[in-house]
């Protein structure tokens, strides 16, 4: 009789190019990422973690990385979203706060060129908050945005977010 066990596939970085990302005041100006789909490899969850670094002379303030799903099969995402790696502006913050999923909030100081790490979240987790059973959206993807007033640090390289997907196999 064969194990069920639990694997994971390789990880891979979103597409999402955060270097030089304007602050936003009002926080609803950020990056989108390139969706994810998972309609061919078809996993049970994906872990998500990530790095993100500010930029010369911020203030105190917060990055926020937010994940949203399509929402039917063309796909369609909320409000201005389109599923690839783009300067996005949400019509309103209650349209972004009802329309994605908090990842997770970081809070940030006025010290400039400082790295901040995000712990491992499950994407199937965040979207299946009290649904009684965890699924993956067909696709899915990221979108941050901050208030620190400087612009988030120039060097691609400073900044990544990684995906992994987890599976069963039989060993």
């Amino acid at each position: 009789m064969a194990n069920i066990k639990e694997a994971y596939a390789a990880s891979a970085p979103l597409t999402l190019a955060l270097e030089s990302l304007a602050a936003s005041s009002t926080i609803v100006a950020g990056r989108e990422s390139t969706a994810v789909s998972n309609t061919t490899n078809l996993y049970l969850d994906y872990l998500v973690a990530g790095k993100i670094t500010t930029g010369t002379t911020p203030t105190a303030g917060v990055v926020e990385v937010w994940a949203y799903a399509s929402l039917e099969d063309t796909p369609t995402y909320p409000d201005v979203l389109d599923g690839t790696d783009s300067a996005e502006t949400f019509t309103s913050r209650d349209i972004l706060t009802q329309s994605l999923a908090l990842m997770c909030i970081i809070n940030t100081d006025s010290t400039s060129n400082r790295t901040y790490w995000f712990r491992v979240y499950s994407i199937a987790s965040i979207f299946s908050r009290g649904a009684g059973s965890l699924f993956v959206p067909k696709n899915w993807g990221v979108f941050v945005t901050h208030n620190t007033v400087a612009a988030l640090n120039a060097t691609a390289a400073n900044h990544a977010i990684w995906h992994t997907g987890v599976y069963l196999t039989s060993v």
